[in-house]
């Protein structure tokens, strides 16, 4: 394989935002309001900060309106909460970010329960979670939503293939599986206890990985003419890296996505997909 096969998640990235932004113009002409994304930060968190700005200045890009609230370190879960439903019940806020991780006082699994989920632009309330199981319509979480658009995008097949999927978080993993298991794909969700991963991920066509350990997905995990979609980001000496060793893998491989400029440019992409579609799903409601 060649650098070919290497999969431009910042050029998909862009084309969706573009798309996304066009859309925000044609809803706005056609006479709807212009959707607005509101913004939770709790404390000064450097990374989180750096997140969150980068969150709403695409926002704005898009066309959509972006409004913060942003709460000292020492904030009680009350007035979280209570931030909370006040977004809930403000008819002109369509989506609504929780950024986590908040400080250890406050418990970021209840609060994002609270978030309506209409507005849930994570897609990471039970009720979300539940429609995406049922495959009914709703709010889908933005990093497995931005990997189903890379695969569509490079013309991966997925009905009858075998997809290792390595995690299995609520954030990512288990939202992941669903999604592949509703466009017909044969799922195995790998995790820290499953016997034998590198057999279970070399049995894949597509190999799907996220579970935080650098550089731990090696050449013996993936056959030739693999799928490889690496949604690590780990911090180290060298820089950024994945959860796969991509010097090693990428020769064997159909298609990989590359740390950084991988999927990572895909989760703000969705973001603003999911902000787009919150107010277009809120419209009947409000009509």
């Amino acid at each position: 394989m060649t650098a070919d096969n290497i999969i431009d998640g910042k050029a998909i990235a862009a084309d969706v935002k573009e798309r996304v932004k066009r859309e925000v113009a044609e809803w706005i002409d056609a006479g709807n309001p212009q959707p607005v994304l509101a913004t939770i930060l709790v404390g000064d968190d450097p990374a989180s900060q750096v997140y969150v700005g980068s969150k709403r200045r695409t926002t704005e890009e898009m066309g959509m309106r972006s409004i913060h609230h942003e709460l000292p370190a020492d904030a009680t879960q009350e007035e979280v909460a209570e931030l909370i439903e006040q977004l809930n019940d403000d008819s002109d806020v369509n989506g609504i970010l929780f950024q986590l991780p908040a400080p250890p006082q406050i418990d970021d699994e209840a609060m994002t329960e609270l978030i309506d989920p209409l507005k849930d632009v994570d897609g990471l309330t039970p009720v979300s979670i539940g429609h995406l199981v049922e495959g009914k319509p709703g709010m889908v979480p933005c990093t497995p939503l931005g990997v189903m658009e890379m695969l569509r995008r490079t013309s991966v097949e997925l009905e009858g293939a075998n997809v290792a999927v390595v995690g299995r978080s609520l954030l990512f993993g288990k939202p992941m599986a669903q999604l592949l298991i509703h466009a017909n794909a044969t799922v195995t969700q790998c995790h820290s206890r499953t016997r034998d991963l590198p057999g279970e991920c070399r049995r894949a066509d597509i190999v799907i990985v996220a579970i935080g350990r650098p550089k731990m997905v090696t050449a013996d995990y993936v056959k030739e003419g693999a799928v490889v979609i690496d949604v690590g980001i780990n911090r180290t000496e060298d820089g950024l890296v994945g959860d796969v060793d991509f010097d090693a893998v990428q020769p064997l491989a159909k298609a990989i996505t590359p740390v950084p400029g991988g999927v990572g440019p895909m989760t703000i992409a969705m973001l603003m997909h999911n902000a787009l579609a919150a107010a277009k799903l809120q419209a009947p409601v409000r009509a």
